[in-house]
């Protein structure tokens, strides 16, 4: 099953057309065999083609599944045996060219031309809505559910039951569960910020993941959060999100936390249960944020952080040794 049930596979290539059509030279020869999807390292099965960039991963990288990698010289000896290493200059290029070609309408993100007035939809008589309200295509809305006014939403949404969606908030490629607020002018399941820079043309990321929101949830004013690119952007049970909070792609957010206004994650950082966040903080990518974490507002997280831990400052450090340095 695909992470994203809205985007259609292209596949199943052979490993020489696919890698043919991407530009990466074939040193090895590998033979045709049928690669039916790209994944991440933890979720690749041996139908897959999956990539491995940084020695963070070493350990998901020796247990990975696929029959295929694309990796540097440097990191090949960390792979199984029986996975078959692709040797490229840059991972992350030759993985988002792949990506492009198994799902190549994943790349921009132009409006929803579907979209349907809701009076004019059979969502008319079950949702409570505002005015201006439209509704794209694929679109599920379960029971007792809100919609404010100028809302859009867009193609390949579900909603859950007993939700309540703010005035002048777009949605698309995201998945919401059951008892859940999302207030006004939010802007959720767009593309994330992802691309190479080059000096003609900055060559866009694939973002083939969508944005999962759990049960008894509230997303605040003016957030917005990106779907995921080669996962899922996760936002656990009874999480509440204050205003302004910007959540990149890949995230991950646990069960019962809250998070102050203006705070931003930045991509594939996950956070564990019961984390509280002070407002205007800032979270690195890439990084691993504990259970029962409290991080104070203004801090700078730019390191793991370990459970049952209290950190503050930038960059963030143990909240007592922050305290003693600035009496």
């Amino acid at each position: 099953m695909n992470i994203n049930p809205f985007f259609k596979n292209k596949g199943p290539y052979t490993i020489d057309k696919l890698l043919k059509l991407s530009g990466i030279e074939n040193k090895e020869n590998f033979q045709k065999s049928k690669i039916s999807d790209v994944r991440d390292l933890s979720t690749a099965t041996k139908d897959n083609i999956t990539f491995f960039n940084s020695k963070k991963y070493e350990e998901l990288a020796s247990k990975t599944r696929a029959f295929f990698c694309i990796t540097t010289e440097n990191l090949k000896t960390y792979l199984p045996n029986y996975c078959n290493k692709i040797i490229v200059n840059n991972v992350l290029l030759s993985t988002a060219k792949i990506t492009e070609i198994f799902y190549p309408d994943s790349v921009t993100d132009d409006f929803d031309l579907t979209v349907k007035d809701i009076s004019k939809t059979s969502f008319k008589k079950k949702v409570k809505f505002g005015k201006n309200v439209l509704i794209g295509k694929n679109v599920k809305i379960g029971k007792n559910c809100f919609i404010g006014h100028n809302s859009i939403i867009e193609k390949n949404v579900v909603i859950g039951n007993n939700c309540s969606i703010g005035s002048n908030t777009i949605i698309r490629n995201t998945i919401i569960k059951n008892n859940i607020n999302i207030l006004d002018g939010c802007v959720i399941g767009k593309k994330g910020f992802g691309f190479f820079p080059n000096k003609e043309k900055n060559y866009r990321y694939p973002q083939i993941g969508v944005v999962i929101i759990n049960d008894n949830s509230e997303i605040g004013c003016g957030s917005t959060i990106d779907r995921g690119s080669m996962s899922n952007t996760i936002i656990g049970k009874n999480t509440f999100l204050d205003n302004q909070i910007h959540i990149a792609h890949n995230v991950k957010i646990g069960d019962n936390c809250i998070i102050a206004g203006q705070v931003g994650f930045a991509g594939s950082s996950t956070l564990g249960n019961h984390v509280m966040i002070g407002g205007q903080a800032g979270i690195s990518g890439h990084l691993k944020i504990g259970n029962n974490v409290q991080i104070g507002g203004g801090s700078g997280v730019i390191k793991n952080v370990s459970d049952n831990t209290k950190v503050m400052g930038y960059p963030a450090k143990n909240l007592k040794n922050f305290i003693r340095e600035n009496k």
